[in-house]
This record gives C-alpha cells, sequence and structure tokens, in this order.
C-alpha cells in the first residue's frame, strides 16, 4: 500500500482509534501515526501498545502539521475539540471523524475550522462491545462499510484522498448525504442497540424470572443482546441524543419499557440513558463471568491483538 499521508493525528485513544493505528500501521499508510487522549494513563497504554508513535498533552500539539486529523471522541465532545485543534491545524490539512451520527456532528465541528482546512466527516460501520486502548486491532474494518459524508463544499481530491485512505484499512466505501446516513443508520444500528439495551433490561427486572437464570439460562440470542448492550454509556448515549430524530421514526411503537428509553432521549435525559446502559453492561459482565460466553469480540472478525 503507497503511504497516502505523512502525519495522521488520532484524538482520542479508544477502540476505534485503535485499530486505526494498527491498520495505518500494517498497510504502511502513513509516514508516523500520533495521538491525544484525555488521561495519562490512556496516552502511555496507547504508546506503550505501538499503535501511536507518539502522544500528546493535549489535542491541539497533537494536530501540529498533521495532514490528516481523524476525532475519535463521543459526539458530544466534538465541538470542544474542534474548537481546541482550530489555531493549530495547517492548510491543507483533512479534518475527520469516526461518529455514528453526521448531522450533529458537522454542527458541532464545520464552524470552528479555519478556511483551507477539509472537512470530510466519514463513518466506519465496524466496532466491537469492547472499548479503551486494548481493545483495538488491525482487522476491525476488514470487509466492513465505511460511509463518507460530503459537505457541499468539501474538496473532491481531499475526499478522494480520505476514502483511499479507508480501503487501505481494510474497509469498503460508500458515500452518503449526511441527512440520509443518520436515517440509515438509526434502522441498521441504533433501533437494534436500543432493543438490545431494552431486552436485557426487561429480562433483569422480571420479578418471576430471577437474575441467576437470566445469567445461567441465556441462549443466543439472549446472549447477542447483551454483547451489544455491554457496549460504550458514553458514545451511546451521545448517539441517541444527537440522532433522536432519525431513532424516534424508526422506533415507532414499542414496549413500555422502550417507551421510557424513547423519553429520554426525546427529554435530552442523558444521565438516565447513562445510568441505564451501564445497568446493562453488569448483566453481559455476569453472562461471561457464569461461563455462558466469552468477552471474545467474535463478530466475525479476528480476537483483539494479544498484549
Amino acid at each position: 500500500m503507497t503511504q497516502i499521508y505523512n502525519k495522521v493525528a488520532l484524538i482520542g485513544l479508544g477502540l476505534i482509534a485503535g485499530s486505526i493505528g494498527y491498520a495505518v500501521k500494517r498497510g504502511g499508510m502513513a509516514g508516523s501515526v500520533v495521538g491525544y487522549a484525555r488521561t495519562p494513563d490512556t496516552r502511555a497504554t496507547a504508546l506503550e501498545l505501538g499503535f501511536v508513535d507518539a502522544v500528546f498533552d493535549t489535542a491541539a500539539e497533537a494536530v501540529v502539521d498533521a495532514d490528516l486529523v481523524i476525532l475519535c471522541v463521543p459526539v458530544g465532545a466534538m465541538s470542544d475539540v474542534a474548537r481546541a485543534i482550530a489555531p493549530n491545524l495547517k492548510p491543507g490539512a483533512t479534518v475527520s471523524d469516526v461518529g455514528s451520527v453526521k448531522q450533529a456532528v458537522v454542527e458541532a465541528v464545520a464552524p470552528h475550522l479555519p478556511d483551507g482546512v477539509h472537512f470530510v466527516p466519514t463513518h466506519p460501520m465496524a466496532g466491537t462491545e469492547h472499548s479503551g486502548p486494548h481493545a483495538g486491532f488491525a482487522e476491525l474494518f476488514d470487509n466492513r462499510w465505511c460511509l463518507t459524508t460530503p459537505l457541499d463544499n468539501s474538496d473532491p481530491q481531499a475526499v478522494e484522498r480520505l476514502e483511499d485512505f479507508w480501503r487501505g484499512l481494510g474497509a469498503n466505501v460508500e458515500r452518503m448525504e449526511v441527512e440520509h446516513h443518520d436515517l440509515v443508520v438509526a434502522v441498521t444500528s441504533h433501533a437494534p442497540h436500543l432493543i438490545a439495551y431494552t431486552m436485557v433490561g426487561v429480562a433483569d427486572d422480571m420479578e418471576r424470572v430471577s437474575n441467576t437464570e437470566v445469567v445461567n439460562l441465556s441462549a443466543a440470542g439472549f446472549r447477542d443482546f447483551t454483547r451489544i448492550a455491554a457496549s460504550d454509556p458514553t458514545m451511546w448515549r451521545d448517539v441517541f441524543l444527537n440522532n433522536k430524530v432519525a431513532t424516534l421514526e424508526i422506533l415507532g411503537r414499542f414496549t413500555e419499557e422502550l417507551f421510557a428509553l424513547q423519553r429520554a432521549i426525546r427529554k435530552g435525559d442523558g444521565q438516565k440513558l447513562f445510568d441505564y446502559f451501564t445497568h446493562t453492561r453488569a448483566v453481559r459482565k455476569s453472562i461471561i463471568e457464569a461461563g455462558q460466553d466469552t468477552d471474545a469480540p467474535d463478530f466475525g472478525r479476528g480476537a483483539p491483538k494479544e498484549t
């Protein structure tokens, strides 16, 4: 694979960023990969794992001289990060993201970027229920889809270059309009996740079924629900709060428990969503501890890199 960018900066160093870093190094697509994460422990871990060549104490420092900057932070943090890095973005650089919603990201990021910097939003349709720098692996994007949502004023060459980059990571690439993207992912990703969270919560709350029965007698379908329900609470709280129109359109009518979550999204009750998702994540952990499944992210892909 031919080198596409000289320097790539990853802002946020969790599952997606780690997988990008590993895949970039696997394909030799950048001269260097640097990163920033909010906590010193995450920065140190990322550097030790080797999917970045250097880490910085601030996002603004990390983006200096970067040809490509990828925002790998929750949607709710996009605006603050864009504002912080804007003064240090070099002319001609491309800024992208990996957010699961696009309209909210465009509204959060675009106003802060200076003239001469190209903004090309993207959404890699890949992930596992695991989070953090240890969760990344180079094969995550292989034969998965990365959706690009160029804006009306996006530079065509910058868009094509970024799409070549994602192909080099192993992904298939498709372009979509921003609004259509948010509707499509509400159908294919957001609503299924909400259903999974709801089913785990319903089973855990039923008085006639004990928690032990839920854990020990889990059939394959429920285990799959709990795998999804173990996903990062912060990320999914932000997804639903920032794509609520499309999500509510797809949800329609569901059970009373699901209606409660719909109401939380509509009211913007992020704490309720976070607490609910955190609780369902614990149910998944109980199933693993009971020996009814493993924590390997075996969604038809390889296991994460051993560390």
